[in-house]
């Protein structure tokens, strides 16, 4: 079915920091506020709200609403991690389509106190607490270490490789302000970082900071009436826990859906004029890179060899930084890759803005348990015009 008449609009980030005092309440709320005042409507013409967080807990999206003294019709919680900006774009669609909201608020955001990501861990998940932590595996580390080691021995993928992405996201993040690496990185800094586990070093890995990210999703009516720059939804994908029977993750679950994808989409990987993926390790960039079409299965390394994916150059790849060079506000990496692309397709990315952009991809992956991500999403979305 398609998603004509609904847009998405009005991408608002928080600007991110290493650690906050402040609850993930306090960041989605200034998000939800950011959003008001942007689109020039009360709070209360917000009827539906969607909703990711981490560090929200105790609470989930209903114990929000009373924080923040709203009263919606629609209501959704999404502790889908790195998909979750994806899932919240498609859902909430639906629920405007179907006339349940009016207007969706997509918030993400967590906090990050001293201790924060450790009690994250600690809590992550049943199959974490039960058979990764017993063995002293406390951590995404580990987990993408033996992606990635495996992933090179079956590809013949290299440091340098994943280097490549490495340094080009950081020249990118030096052009967005919000960045929290503010430094050039070179191949050989990244080449002579610090190990962390074989093979992950220094600078595959993403910083847990605080911050928030946020966009309405409405009626294409609503939104000119309300004056606001609008992107059209092409096509959207989940899937959950795909490819059970791989002993080891080489494929996510947008292999599964890939060409049902593109075809309801009337486009195809050529047309994509940038994309968005979720970035925590760089392996997972190589993943999918592939599992979209943009390569053949195993060829992601010939792939980025052959281009420079800044702002500027040959495909354009997390034209913010993203995470690696960003930071991870948690549940809010799910959010980062689409709130630029929104950006990018209404023309107000300023300094990381891809000339002529018109189709863009958002990816999402998440939910690490030992040996692969849960959730995988993905989005084509189009500037108004195109």
């Amino acid at each position: 079915m398609s998603y004509q008449g609904v847009v998405a609009c009005l991408p608002v980030s928080l600007p991110y920091v290493r650690y906050s005092i402040r609850s993930a309440h306090w960041w989605l709320g200034r998000a939800l506020g950011a959003l008001v005042r942007g689109a020039g409507v009360a709070k209360h013409d917000i009827d539906g709200l969607s909703v990711s967080s981490f560090t929200l807990a105790p609470d989930t999206a209903v114990g929000l609403v009373q924080h923040l003294d709203m009263s919606p019709r629609w209501l959704d919680h999404i502790p889908m991690g790195g998909a979750s900006g994806v899932v919240a774009l498609r859902r909430a669609a639906r629920a405007v389509q179907a006339g349940d909201a009016e207007i969706v608020a997509c918030l993400a955001g967590d906090t990050n106190h001293v201790d924060s990501f450790r009690h994250t861990l600690s809590q992550f998940s049943r199959f974490a607490q039960d058979a990764v932590y017993p063995y002293g595996a406390g951590g995404p580390n580990a987990s993408f270490a033996l992606l990635t080691a495996n992933y090179m021995r079956q590809t013949g993928a290299t440091r340098e490789d994943f280097g490549k992405l490495c340094v080009a996201q950081r020249d990118n993040a030096l052009r967005y302000p919000h960045a929290l690496m503010k430094k050039p990185l070179s191949l050989q800094q990244y080449l002579d970082a610090r190990l962390i586990t074989e093979p992950i070093h220094l600078f595959d890995c993403v910083m847990p900071c605080a911050g928030a990210d946020a966009f309405l999703v409405m009626s294409e009516e609503r939104a000119r009436r309300l004056g606001l720059p609008a992107v059209r939804i092409l096509s959207t994908i989940e899937r959950h826990n795909a490819w059970t029977e791989d002993p080891m993750q080489m494929r996510g679950g947008w292999t599964m859906d890939r060409d049902a994808f593109y075809e309801h989409a009337g486009v195809a990987p050529t047309d994509v004029d940038f994309m968005q993926a979720y970035d925590d390790y760089p392996v997972i960039n190589m993943m999918q890179i592939e599992d979209l079409g943009f390569c053949a299965k195993g060829e992601a390394p010939g792939f980025v060899r052959e281009h420079s994916f800044t702002v500027d150059g040959s495909f354009p790849f997390n034209t913010n930084g993203g995470q690696l060079s960003v930071g991870q506000a948690g549940a809010a990496g799910g959010y980062l890759g689409m709130v630029e692309a929104l950006r990018q397709l209404t023309g107000t990315a300023g300094a990381t803005q891809v000339a002529d952009a018109r189709i863009g991809l958002v990816s999402g992956f998440g939910m690490i348990n030992y040996d692969r991500g849960l959730c995988t999403g993905a989005a084509l979305l189009a500037r108004s015009d195109a």
